[in-house]
């Protein structure tokens, strides 16, 4: 036959074999109801798959709002004086989110709004699932070295120093398990 993708063979456990991708065309022209049975199954499987994303994006991004509970409660007790104005406490609030989102995103919550402008929410809801578990993570460190008395930029070396190599922890994870399910 000399044909790309399909074989055949004669005899008594013989017949023609296709690719995949060929046998399925080949049966979509064959039967209409068929090519229609398959174009549904094929949305109903990325309806899900974009479910289950959604629902791991959430419960990772859960977690980290939890976990910057634990932080603001460590800089409430632990850097803000009673003295201040609401207006000044809010700063501190906002001065060590970005210090969290500088050491895992490279750039404070207006850096990125100024770069990316047409992008609803903030760093966090804009990042990916293994970014929201390192977030969780660094907000947890962080709270432990602001009761420890760390000043900021110590902090900002160390927590820089955790994002980048939990990161390429996770990543390097992620790609070893992607492998293991080729074989």
């Amino acid at each position: 036959m000399n044909a790309k993708g399909i074989c055949s063979s004669a005899g008594r456990y013989g017949g023609t074999f296709a690719h995949v991708d060929i046998a399925l065309e080949f049966a979509s022209w064959v039967s209409p109801e068929f090519k229609l049975y398959v174009i549904k199954e094929y949305q109903r499987l990325k309806q899900s798959e974009s479910y289950q994303n959604r629902i791991k994006w959430n419960v990772n991004r859960e977690l980290a709002k939890v976990n910057y509970t634990i932080h603001t409660d460590a800089i409430k007790e632990h850097l803000i004086p009673s003295l201040l104005t609401k207006k000044q406490i809010g700063l501190a609030y906002a001065n060590e989110a970005d210090l969290l989102n500088v050491a895992l995103f490279g750039m404070t919550a207006k850096e990125f709004k100024d770069k990316f402008p047409k992008k609803k929410g903030n760093q966090r809801d804009n990042a990916t699932i293994e970014q929201n578990i390192i977030m969780a993570s660094l907000e947890s460190s962080n709270a432990l070295m602001i009761r420890q008395g760390l000043p900021q930029e110590k902090r900002l070396i160390t927590l820089r120093q955790l994002a980048v190599e939990q990161l390429d922890s996770v990543l390097k994870y992620k790609a070893t398990k992607r492998l293991k399910n080729l074989e």
